[in-house]
């Protein structure tokens, strides 16, 4: 997958902003699959998914000192194991992160000092233009209905990002993140498939809290979360056990 600008966030190309003048006969079109996905191995979530995330994907923290939550979609680079070759879904239960379905609209500050978010768009998205068929985004010169859910949506989606960063500034204080390690032996081979280059919570820390400290994560609702993290590592092996399946599997001791 071509990598985009440093500047603009995973998947997306460009930015432009949505105008009633400029796209006033603009449409959008159901994406079916999203090609962007097929290499995607992290996908970066807010910790109101927490709870249906960890059903499907393992939940860890990106490396770094500006660390964010990311569900795996696959244990390597260039791995997504939830979605075929032309990235559509192989199982339609699965649950897909607002991340995704944001794409292609994201709001953002027109300039650096501009006080409000715009909704903009990808223009290299394949699902919005001039077409014959498709959703209205613009009525009369005013946002359709269609439009104006986009815009909850995604306004939707930045109070949660909101939230998430409060979470992670707890956490980062509470000093309960470390480096995370999974090995996982595969039958047939001497070495275990060892995967780095992530962080978790450290479990043991988290057992050893008291008094005001764990009455504060109780009163926040940390506690679930940190928990449901926890819980959805188990899914490492599971999602390794489809790398195989797929025959992507790493060498061993090179896995992440």
């Amino acid at each position: 997958m071509a990598s985009a600008p440093q500047q603009l966030p995973l998947f997306y190309n460009g930015l432009e902003p949505l105008s009633s003048d400029l796209h006033a006969d603009y449409k959008i079109r159901p994406a079916e699959t999203a090609p962007f996905l097929a290499t995607q191995h992290a996908i970066p979530v807010t910790i109101d998914e927490f709870a249906l995330i960890q059903r499907y994907m393992p939940i860890v923290f990106s490396a770094g000192e500006d660390s964010i939550p990311i569900a795996l979609m696959g244990l390597n680079e260039g791995v997504n194991v939830f979605v075929d070759a032309d990235g559509k879904l192989v199982d339609s239960t699965f649950y897909v992160p607002a991340y995704i379905r944001r794409y292609p609209y994201l709001l953002a500050r027109l300039r650096p000092d501009a006080q409000e978010l715009s909704l903009c768009f990808d223009p290299t998205s394949d699902t919005i233009g001039k077409f014959e068929d498709g959703q209205a985004l613009f009525e009369n010169g005013e946002p359709s209905e269609v439009t104006k859910n986009i815009l909850s949506f995604n306004e939707q989606f930045e109070q949660a990002g909101a939230r998430t960063g409060q979470f992670m500034n707890e956490l980062r204080e509470s000093e309960l993140l470390m480096d995370g390690e999974v090995s996982i032996q595969q039958e047939g081979f001497d070495q275990p498939f060892v995967y780095r280059g992530f962080q978790m919570i450290n479990e043991e820390k988290l057992q050893d809290l008291r008094g005001d400290q764990l009455r504060k994560m109780t009163k926040s609702g940390m506690l679930p979360l940190l928990y449901a993290h926890l819980f959805s590592l188990s899914l490492m092996r599971e999602v390794f056990a489809r790398q195989v399946q797929m025959g992507k599997m790493p060498q061993p001791n090179m896995a992440g």
